[in-house]
């Protein structure tokens, strides 16, 4: 029989099987965990199963792996042996936690057993041994709660009220007054409830307590909660969890005795503080479920006289930990998240993990370790998730704003947001789909909040501290929180809050500010954010390690100096027809649609000419000399025409015509499927009047700034272009247009672009055509999707979802690029438009351009640029370097396996014959291919390598066209270009 693989592996003693660097297979906390105790420090010893068993457990019908059972029970007796204490023993028990550990934190979203292996057998044991009957009930009362709602389902609220009634029997009000016949008593009514909710009696047995945790933690991978968090953070289903079981150390022994929560740094801000909470006599889901509210670890952090700082309380534990802060973060390079446990004046650590940081914090942190040379400036930059800058760059609080301050709690997560108070999460989720912005509020949050905190612009609570569930996740999740605003008495019931005298209802506005800790009523005013201090040097930084451009989507002036101000290098998508909408625009281009002939339509046209041209004079001082390229026309006409009767009527009577012949205006230009009707370069072909007048708008706007000193070199885009034929025609439209205005300007030579838009695959497919005769391409990856996948942007949302959650499609199309369909279009494009015209210039426009992912896959084609939406101009500058970043690490890894695989140079000689042939290294499919010679000439002139990863597209299907065209084939070529 086949020996089983290796399922278990030990901690403790300062012995590990496990490393740091296998927290695939042991999970985070397991690979930690092993980590810190092979270093010495004081870490409980215990056994880590791994993650391959929660693959095998789903694959196998929530069944074991033959050969797990024997292996835990091997790990089981080594704790014995290193703790002196035997499990399910009456005399000398060992009890043991069971804890969840996936590969990236997910904090709360899984499940914890603690004081495992206590019935009422060795119970009476832990009594002898602790010489305390208080804290040997107060542990399994705890237990049995907590394996009741864990294990076997049966809500933790029967057991809230339990507790309750017998407080307020006894007359006391924290669980720690409790005595140790009350909570003797108390664990009797929890069997109790457990009996009368499942039909059956509490289970004694520690083996079957032990398994059936084990079997729930395995189970709370895909519970509802873990899901949502999985999907929300792009966590793989496959990667599973660990199990981590580890020997008992209780910070609820006594007064000599604490548990606590700790970072190396403050998780808010990134300063160089230690910053922590803890509570004597207590056990760790006292701290993280806001239960008690937490003292302050160090005398610094005290807000007030009546506080008792750990460092205050318990020196010499203190003096101990602030030591294995200083270690962990050295050892790690990272601000640490540490769980921690006092017990007699002794410290245990129970875990450690690179803390999840607010951005501001993130960036603060990786700036200073750079300055610290704990790091280097490229770790630093791989250190911040590129999506979490969002966080930064929206408005905060205006100082200057009028606020009714009417509590204050402690700012937990950065940050400001107002919206109406709901209760609870499926009023959250429910009021966030209508559109609606909410704050929850809540006593205090669990893991099953988690869609109604991703649903809220903010959370406020009256319980729990910094380090709180409501703290940690929405600090990973770059949501505004203030915790434990006591002086909020919330009625989750009723749906009312009291405050100071003042009664606030379910729907009445607030503002919380995550930064100051303030509540304050209705909507507070925002001020702008500013790219300065740590952010600046960090996006410095950013700047120097990108190769990829990035461009900004702005139609007015007041967007593009938002984008500048947020390091845009120029505009790659001005969509002219947002500035057809405002005022006496609309009319007269109402006037031109319903113009009766080419005079009509080009007077209409004369007078929105002066408008056009100020428009690009403001957009183009406004980038201050960067590229702006310019989408002429694009929507089909209808969608400037008023649909109602009653608007319809209203246009009629503003345009001094007829109801009638506004009616027959819209019916005439009525289309079954506007997307792919009359409009883009259509409109161009039908009514060539218009693009003239949007070019010789741009043109003389060019002309007026340069006259002046200013350097304008415009770039005009043809959208929807299908056919070579469509480009050439309006090419040559464009270029008359230009021609004229400079003769009539006195202008001998201005520099300019005219390019087009690649958004029907089509165009892709015939990129060669087109790479000839325009300047250079920009990818409308939002119509590329559409047209690609058959799916309808606007009409998605009813099955796009489904099809996420099933697995049909990784991501949404619309959201992250499609690199394996969409993105081969891309590549395919950019090969054959390059093939014929080395010098071409390629970026994409759409919504994709500001989406981490799919920026780091744009640099991998070799792309120019990307544009996005201003506010997310610094999100794809970072991941622009991180892919920089990326590269340059994958090429010296190559590098290095390729040394260490080399032949040796020389080989002996026996008797003078020559040397043998040294064997050939096997041979590897490439990582990469060059796109083309001509291409990578190209692409050299600019300094971006140009190449592509074969491993994730393949190859396109005509290699030919990525090379430059042969002599030979110039005349079928040119046949080929006048039918398309």
């Amino acid at each position: 029989m086949a020996k089983a693989p290796k399922y278990v592996y030990y901690f403790g003693k300062g012995k590990s099987e496990g490393v740091a660097s296998m927290k695939n297979l042991l999970g985070g906390k397991g690979a930690n965990l092993a980590d810190m105790a092979s270093i010495g420090l004081p870490v409980p010893p215990g056994f880590t199963i791994t993650t391959e068993v929660c693959t095998e457990f789903y694959k196998n019908n929530r069944k074991y792996p033959t050969g797990l059972k024997e292996q835990v029970l091997t790990n089981l007796a080594q704790i014995e042996k290193d703790m002196g204490k035997k499990f399910n023993d009456s005399k000398n028990p060992l009890l043991v936690s069971v804890r969840s550990g996936a590969r990236v934190s997910m904090p709360g979203m899984m499940d914890t057993v603690l004081n495992l292996g206590l019935n009422d057998k060795t119970v009476e044991g832990l009594i002898a041994v602790s010489g305390d009957a208080r804290f040997a009930y107060d542990s399994y009362r705890r237990f049995v709660q907590m394996y009741a709602d864990v294990v076997l389902g049966v809500h933790t609220d029967y057991f809230e009220e339990a507790l309750h009634a017998a407080k307020h029997e006894t007359g006391v009000e924290e669980d720690t007054k409790l005595t140790a016949d009350q909570l003797k008593t108390l664990v009797a009514t929890y069997k109790a409830i457990v009996l009368k909710n499942l039909g059956k009696p509490f289970p004694e047995d520690a083996f079957e307590q032990l398994w059936g945790s084990v079997g729930a933690v395995f189970q709370s991978w895909m519970s509802e909660r873990a899901i949502v968090y999985r999907r929300m953070g792009k966590i793989p289903e496959e990667w599973g969890t660990a199990v981590n079981v580890q020997a008992m150390v209780f910070g609820n022994a006594g007064e000599d005795c604490a548990t606590g929560v700790a970072f190396t740094r403050n998780p808010s801000t990134g300063e160089r503080k230690y910053y922590g909470e803890y509570l004597i006599n207590a056990q760790g889901e006292d701290v993280v479920a806001g239960i008690r509210t937490p003292q302050p670890v160090t005398k610094i952090s005290k807000k007030s006289a009546d506080e008792v700082s750990l460092e205050e309380a318990m020196p010499k534990a203190y003096k101990e930990l602030a030591q294995t802060f200083e270690t962990l973060e050295k050892h790690y390079r990272d601000m640490q998240d540490i769980e921690f446990t006092i017990e007699h004046n002794r410290l245990f650590m129970l875990q450690t993990r690179n803390g999840k940081r607010t951005a501001a914090a993130a960036v603060r942190t990786a700036v200073e370790m750079v300055k610290e040379k704990l790091i280097s400036k490229e770790e630093a930059i791989m250190r911040v998730d590129a999506n979490s800058l969002n966080q930064l760059l929206h408005p905060s609080f205006d100082p200057k704003a009028k606020k009714s301050v009417i509590a204050t709690g402690l700012p937990a997560s950065p940050g400001a947001a107002s919206g109406q108070i709901v209760f609870n999460a499926k009023d959250s989720v429910k009021w966030g789909e209508e559109g609606k912005a909410t704050i929850l509020v809540r006593q205090e949050t669990s893991p099953e909040d988690i869609e109604g905190m991703v649903s809220s612009q903010g959370i406020l609570t009256g319980r729990g501290g910094m380090t709180s569930h409501a703290a940690v996740v929405a600090r990973g999740m770059g949501k505004t929180c203030v915790a434990g605003c006591s002086a909020l008495l919330i009625d989750a019931k009723e749906k009312i809050v009291k405050t100071g005298g003042q009664i606030l209802r379910e729907g009445d506005w607030i503002s919380i500010n995550g930064s100051t800790g303030e509540v304050m009523l209705g909507k507070v005013d925002t001020v702008a954010a500013s790219l300065t201090g740590e952010f600046g040097v960090f996006m410095k930084w950013v700047d120097e390690l990108k190769k990829l451009g990035v461009r900004a989507n702005a139609d007015v002036p007041k967007d593009a100096e938002v984008a500048v101000g947020f390091g845009a290098q120029g505009i790659g998508l001005c969509r002219t027809e947002h500035m057809f909408f405002e005022g006496e625009r609309i009319t007269f281009f109402r006037e031109m649609i319903l113009a009766k002939d080419l005079a009509g339509r080009k007077a209409a046209l004369e007078k929105l000419l002066p408008i056009q041209r100020a428009d690009f004079e403001g957009l183009f001082l406004a980038m201050k000399g960067y590229p702006v390229t310019i989408r002429l026309l694009d929507p089909p006409l209808h969608e400037f025409l008023p649909h109602t009767d009653r608007e319809q009527e209203d246009m009629a009577r503003a345009m001094s015509v007829s109801k009638d012949e506004v009616r027959d205006k819209v019916d005439s230009l009525h289309e079954l499927n506007p997307m792919l009707g009359h409009r883009g370069c259509r409109l161009g072909i039908t009514y060539p009047e218009i693009y003239d007048m949007q070019v010789q708008a741009i043109i003389e706007a060019a002309v007026n700034l340069n006259k002046k000193g200013a350097k304008v070199v415009p770039e005009i885009m043809i959208p929807l272009v299908g056919t070579v034929k469509e480009l050439t025609i309006l090419k040559e439209n464009a270029k008359r247009v230009i021609a004229e205005v400079l003769k009539a300007q006195g202008v001998k030579k201005l520099d300019y672009l005219i390019g087009t838009m690649i958004e029907i695959p089509r165009a892709a497919l015939i990129a060669d055509q087109l790479g000839a005769e325009a300047d250079f391409f920009s990818f409308g990856t939002n119509d590329l999707t559409q047209m690609t996948f058959g799916y309808s942007r606007d009409d998605s949302g009813v099955f796009l979802p489904a099809y996420v959650e099933q697995k049909i499609l990784i991501d949404d199309p619309f959201q992250s690029i499609d690199q394996t369909g969409v993105g081969q279009l891309v590549q395919y494009g950019v090969e054959r438009g390059r093939s014929v015209n080395p010098k071409l210039k390629v970026g994409i426009c759409g919504e994709h351009g500001g989406e981490p992912t799919s920026v780091k896959f744009c640099h991998k084609m070799g792309l120019n640029y990307v544009s996005c939406s201003p506010y997310r101009v610094p999100i794809a500058r970072l991941a622009a370097a991180q892919a920089a970043v990326e590269e340059s690490m994958a090429a010296k890894k190559a590098a290095n396996t390729k040394s260490a695989k080399a032949p040796k140079a020389a080989a002996k000689t026996v008797k003078g014959k020559p040397a043998a042939k040294a064997k050939a290294a096997p041979k590897k499919a490439p990582a990469k291919v060059v796109v083309s010679k001509a291409a990578k000439a190209g692409k050299a002139a600019k300094g971006v390598k140009v190449k592509v990863a074969k491993a994730k597209l393949a190859k396109p299907v005509v290699k030919a066209a990525a090379k430059p065209v042969a002599k030979a084939a110039k005349a079928k070529r040119k046949a080929e270009m006048a039918m398309a």
